[in-house]
Parts: C-alpha cells; structure tokens; sequence
C-alpha cells in the first residue's frame, strides 16, 4: 500500500510538473504568476522561506482567514505529519508532529512535544493551545527538533505564531462580521492607530461563539419492577431501594461542544530610531464554551449520533491575561541585541461527564457508572526572559549567542466523584487531587553559527545547556474513606478533603527533580542553483523529566533526527517544491495515562518507554500556472514503530489482566505498536481561482481537500474501535471583493463537507462500548469584512 501511495504522489508531482511546464511555455510573459516570497523566522533572523534550511510551513495570515483557522487544532490540517487531539475532561488541545506526542500532556505538570510559542514566547500549558487565533501576520510550524534555538520542549518541533503588529505613520483597520450553523455567531477586526512619527497602537478584538453539537438525549428508564429486580440482583434489599431519578439526567442548557470565546489585544510600537524598537503587548482572552464530548461510537438504537445521555452538565471558564515585550537594538551595523520577555496567568474551571452515558442505569446504583471530573479551580503562571546577541548583515560566520531563563508557578485541584448506577447510587471511588504549588525553573545558554564556506556552501552548529528544576510542595491525593457514618454523596466542591471524615490523604506529592541536557544541531546546505537548495541537518530534541502522583520521579526524554531536503523554485518563480526525508530515534518516550493503583486509588501514572523509531518523508508544493490561479499540495509519509513499553490505562478497560502488580487496571505489551495519530500517508490539496469581474470586482472560489489513511487513536491499537479509517475532508469557501477606496468582501462557506465522523481519541469500557471525541460536523456560514 505504501509503495503504491509513494508511486501516486511521484506520478502526481511529475504531472504536475509537466503542466506547469506547458503552462509556463504558454505563458510566460504573465509576471503576476510569481509565488510570493514568503518570509520565516524559525532561525530567529528573517529568511526567504526557499533559503531556510529548515521544514518550516509557514501560514499567512490570508490563508488563516481563508481556511477559517480559529485555534491551533485548525492548523494541522494545513501542515505535513501535524495532528492535534481534543481531551474532553481538561478541555484542551494536544499535538502530535511526526508521530511523536502525549494525550496525557495536559495537566500541571506534563509537558508537550510541540512547543507553541506567541512572538517568540514560549506557553507551557496545553490550555494555551485551546486559545483563540485571531490578528495574526503569520504562523510557522516547525519541523524536527528545534531545542538549539527554540529550547523547551520543542522535542518534535515548535509552532510560532506571530501577531500583527502595529505600523508607523498609517491608519487602517478592518472589521467582519459573520453568522453560521449551529447559531453561529461572530466577530473580529482591527485598527492601526499612528500616535506619532515613532509611536503607534494597534487594536484588536475577537469573538466566536455557537451552540453545542451535542445533543441530550431522554433517559428511557426501566419499570420499577425491573430497577427492584436489579438492586436486589445487585446486592440491595428492598428497604434501601429507590426510584431513578429523572432529574439526574440534563435535558436542557448549553450543550457539550459549544464555542464562546473571546480576546482583546492591545499593541504598541516605538521606535525612537532606526537602530531601536520595542513592540509590547497586552492580550485578555476569555473562555465560557463548553468541552467536547466522548460519544458512543455505535450509538444506541433510537438515538442520535451527535447526542449523549448526560448526567454531568458541560462547564468551562477561563480567563488568560498575557504580557509580551520584544526590544531590539542594533548595536552596531554588524551587532544586534534583543530582549522578549513575556508574563501569562490562567485561570480556569470545568466540568465534564466522563462516563459519556456508554451505559444506562438498570437502579438507581447499579447497570451504568456515574463519573464527573472536575477542574475545581487552576492557576497557572509563567514568566519568561531571552536575551541574545547576533551578527547582522553578510559575514563569513553568522552567529548568534542567547541566555533564557523561564518559571511556572501552578496549582490546581481535580475532583473525580465515581458511584455505581447514578449519582445517587453507592461509592464505586472518589478522589480530590489537589496540588498547590507546582513550580518549574528552566535556565539555558546557547549559541549557533553559520559558517558560509564559499557563495553556496555553508556549515551550521549550535549547543544548548539547559537546567531544569522541578518542585512539589504539599500536593496531595485524597480518597473516600469507605466510613460507614457518613452519607455516600458525590463530592462537592466546597468540601475539604484534607478535613473531611469521609476521605483519606493516600498519597504525598511532596518532591524535588532536577535534570541538565545539551542538545545540539550540525547542517551542511549547497545551492545547487541560485534555485535550488539541498541540506542535511542532525538535531536532539529533549523534554524534561519530572514529577508525577506520590512525588515520584520519571525520567527525561530525547530524540536524535536525521534529516535531507530540498528546497526548489522552478519554472521562473511560478513553483516552490520542498521536500524533507527524515529518520527520528526516540528515547525514553514519557507515556502517561490514568490508571488504578493495587489499593484500588487512582492517579496520572508516567513511565519511561524504550522509545520509538520513525521514518518518514515530506512534500509541499505551490504552484501559480497564471496570475489567477493557486494550487498547493502537502503530502506526508510516515512509518512508525514503538519501543519495548508495558501500557495501562482506566481509558482501555477492555484489555487484559496486567502482569505489573502495582497496579490493578488492565494493561497490554505494546511494544512493536504503532504510535497514535500518525497515517502512513497524508495529503491536503488546495486550488483557488480568482475571477476578474466587468465591475472591477473578484470572485473567488477555493476548495480545500484533505486525505488521509486510517491510523491508530492510542498506543494499544486496540481494534477498530480504536482507529480512526481512511477519510476526506473537503471545505469550501466562495469570496467576492468589491471594488473601491474602501473595499468589502462577502464570503460564504462550508467545512467538513462530506460531515464526516473524524475520530480524534478513543476509550472503551470493559464491556467493549466504544467512545471516541470527533473533529466538528458540517457547518456553513457566511462572514461580511470591510477594510477600511
């Protein structure tokens, strides 16, 4: 299958190369054929994205606003060997980049492989990655190890998005408005503002909102006949037993998958010389939608597939507040300094039913599981400071030489009431996990050069020291105390565990780690032609160890990739063809998953796999055949294979007895396993067609196909339940700009076209129910935007 896939894309690029020809020989003469340059910051100096050594996709912002990109789960769909999961009970988004991520890396203290960074600013949680993008000049994904440069965790790769910044001596905005299925709702603009000759402001706003996808289905409770009959089978008597409460069940209020969001940013520029400049800004975003939800695969018979049986109402809200500051100085005409500088606190609160009603109750405590897992209250806090220093202009050696310093302050408590049957049933487990301090220093030096040996060859080496500490302090585990005196009741917020008789301290997260790592890069790269660059890089990446539930200590993990590519530009500017083959050796592999220990409490249990090997290869092309017409095309492939690793997790109740006795959920060998979220192939093609209109107007139709074959949803590859099959997406956007001095635009829209069911995680009970979260049904919409 593979080989017949390597052959399609080959046989695709060569017809594609072949017309671009007899286009180019028809038309040469048309100069508004050209690709822009577009321009990349991923070796922290401006580059021409063909003269980058480096698998960079860079995304304008035109392209941001055509694909409808609201967070950064919308950019994968755009960017070769890029997946993101959605995880319903913290309500965030985690990434995976070339085979290689964790599901579980969404709590306090578990780190991405994927760095995400805002104008050069890294954001440590995985909550961040759910933010809205909105005012955006360009984002660039990185890909292979950036830990010389980018430093933390960028294990796999880095994401950069950058915002738009305010501008000298100009004023000028745009506002849009717009509406959509599911009472789509929403808003953004800008406005550019010239207080002087060196000092400007730019302002900028966001909101997004619909309802939810989900549905509440009606409970179809059994006779009481038959709910005696089941207590009693159950271990009841007829004395204690009581009717299912309807009322448990949420028939009306937001829905699980509903958006409601909204940002602010304040810029400001000032720039009292050629030599200096500082960009500042302030952004306020704010969160009141609701998680995703786990729906039944196979849903039952009657029932909706968008809907659920709910007995945990959907709750999000979060508030973020982020400061960000770059100063650049040109010391000297061959020095530059730079400092960035960055502060964001979150804040944030959830609900969510984690059971996703699989089963329905046969009694009031028995045939179903009641579980909520609830984010009572979270703070995380981050400052971050890089200073660097950097040659400017043409030299023989290009250096640049950095000091970083990052730390977190975190805390956190997460309540997971479990009962048997409904919430009124009996105590099947209860937990209050509450951390309240959490911290994290990072510090590091590094440096990277560029020697250019000749006019078109040259060596690169970088070196990055890092040290990282990691502290605990009075973080606890609590869990129902199984006292007989007090009431079997779901644990309520305002109760204190640490004082309550009802739950027990099990474990003390108390705890210190520290850890130092030097990750390095070396490249070559030759200009074939002034056209054509080929480079082969070897990297390491490396991801911080740390602590986990018990205060116990998991180790680091490191990645070595080894890298060819090519970067061309034919048939006189009107193509860009990019390729990357790469070979990741990954060590240590953090899996992290929920899990039951022997005493029968439970915890976020992270152990050290041997590792993972992958290959893979990588292709993006950009073609203009006339001034009119766009065509692009992404293409990855991929082949991976996990290391020797014993897995359990709650999430897989299905799987067998487990050998390893400190816990007592079930578990499976999956060494040899492929690695989630990694297709053996992937393919996003996109064609826009710009139609000049008698009026002077455009009309422009772009359609957006994407392809991949089925991967795995977890490590177990459990199944077909656990697999995600072969799909396309399709999404479709027709745009019409009006002509004049203040031009508006209308567009209408339609994503995921074919309303396909595309799976992005997966559970099972132990009864082989499968549920899984999906990316969105189909929607349409329309959006009116005036520049002015």
């Amino acid at each position: 299958m593979r080989r017949k896939l390597a052959f399609c894309t080959s046989a695709a690029a060569i017809a594609l190369l072949s017309s671009a020809q007899a286009a180019a020989a028809a038309g040469a003469a048309d100069k508004g054929a050209l690709v822009e340059e577009v321009l990349v910051t991923g070796t922290k100096r401006t580059t021409a994205l063909q003269d980058t050594p480096v698998a960079i996709t860079a995304i304008s912002s035109a392209t941001l606003e055509q694909e409808h990109v609201n967070t950064v789960a919308d950019v994968t769909r755009l960017v070769p060997s890029f997946a993101a999961t959605t995880e319903g009970d913290h309500g965030v988004i985690t990434m995976t980049m070339r085979g290689i991520g964790n599901d579980s890396a969404k709590t306090e203290y578990a780190d991405p492989e994927v760095a995400l960074f805002i104008d050069g600013i890294y954001t440590p949680r995985a909550e961040g990655a759910s933010s809205l993008l909105f005012d955006l000049d360009a984002v660039e994904v990185l890909r292979g190890p950036q830990g010389t440069l980018w430093g933390r965790n960028s294990t796999v790769g880095a994401v950069n998005m950058q915002t738009a910044k305010p501008v000298l001596g100009d004023s000028f905005g745009n506002i849009m408005v717009g509406g959509g299925s599911y009472g789509r709702v929403g808003a953004r603009g800008a406005v550019n503002i010239p207080v002087s000759d060196n000092f400007a402001i730019r302002i900028a706003f966001a909101k997004e909102q619909h309802d939810g996808y989900v549905k509440y289905q009606t409970p179809k409770l059994p006779s009481i006949a038959s709910q005696q009959a089941a207590y009693v089978a159950g271990g009841g008597t007829l004395a204690t037993f009581k009717p299912i409460n309807a009322g448990n069940f949420v028939q009306a209020g937001p829905r699980y998958g509903a958006q409601d969001q909204a940002a602010v940013r304040l810029s400001a520029l000032y720039k009292p010389s050629d030599a200096l400049s500082w960009n500042v800004s302030y952004e306020y975003f704010q969160d009141r939608g609701t998680p995703g939800m786990n729906l039944m695969q196979q849903p039952r018979a009657g029932e909706d597939f968008w809907s659920a049986l709910i007995d945990t109402a959907p709750y999000l809200h979060r508030d973020v507040h982020a400061f960000r500051s770059n100063l650049s100085w040109d010391l000297s005409d061959k020095i530059a300094l730079s400092y960035i500088a960055g502060f964001t606190r979150f804040d944030g609160s959830s609900d969510f039913d984690q059971d996703g009603g699989a089963h329905s109750p046969t009694s009031f405590a028995t045939g179903a599981t009641y579980q909520e897992d609830r984010t009572n209250n979270s703070r995380y806090t981050n400052f971050s400071h890089e200073v660097s220093l950097k040659s400017k202009g043409e030299n023989t050696v290009d250096w640049i030489l950095g000091l970083y310093y990052a730390s977190e302050d975190n805390s956190i408590r997460f309540d997971i009431p479990i009962f048997n049957g409904t919430k009124e049933g009996t105590v099947g487990w209860q937990g209050s996990f509450i951390q309240p301090k959490e911290t994290v220093r990072s510090k590091a030096v590094f440096g990277q050069a560029t020697w250019h040996m000749s006019d078109r060859f040259r060596l690169t080496g970088g070196l990055r020291y890092t040290d990282d500490q990691r502290a605990n302090k009075g973080g606890t585990n609590n869990a129902w105390a199984y006292n007989a005196a007090v009431p079997q009741v779901p644990l309520d917020p305002g109760t204190n565990p640490l004082t309550s008789p009802s739950f027990t301290t099990y474990q003390h997260n108390d705890g210190k780690y520290s850890d130092a790592k030097t990750t390095w890069l070396g490249r070559a790269d030759f200009d074939v032609t002034h056209d054509f660059l080929i480079y082969a890089s070897v990297s390491s990446g490396y991801k911080s160890g740390g602590l986990q539930d018990g205060g116990v200590p998991y180790g680091p993990e490191t990645l070595i990739n080894y890298e060819i590519g090519t970067k061309m530009t034919l048939l006189d500017g009107r193509m860009t063809f990019n390729n990357a083959l790469y070979y990741e050796d990954f060590q240590d592999f953090q899996f992290s998953a929920p899990v039951t220990f022997a005493g029968g409490n439970r915890g976020l249990a992270t152990s050290n796999a041997d590792g993972a090997k992958v290959k893979g290869f990588e292709s993006e092309i950009t073609f203009r055949p006339t001034a009119n017409d766009t065509f692009q095309v992404a293409a990855a492939f991929l082949n991976t294979k996990l290391g020797k690793l014993l897995a359990g997790s709650n999430d897989y109740s299905n799987l067998a007895a487990c050998p390893d006795k400190s816990i007592s959920n079930p578990c499976m060998d999956v060494t040899g396993h492929k690695l989630p979220h990694a297709p053996n192939a992937a393919f996003q093609v996109v064609y826009q067609h710009d139609f000049a209109l008698p009026n002077g107007g455009t009309f422009s139709p772009r359609i957006s196909s994407h392809f991949e074959t089925a991967s795995w949803l977890s490590v177990f590859n459990d199944g077909a339940g656990d697999k995600q099959k072969a799909y396309h997406r399709t999404d479709l956007n027709l745009v019409y700009r009006a002509p004049g001095d203040t031009p508006w635009s209308i567009e209408l829209f339609a994503q995921n076209l074919e309303d396909g069911r595309i799976r992005t995680n997966a559970g099972v009970t132990s009864d082989n129910i499968y549920t899984s979260q999906y990316l969105a049904p189909r929607t349409v919409g329309a959006n009116l935007k005036v520049d002015f």
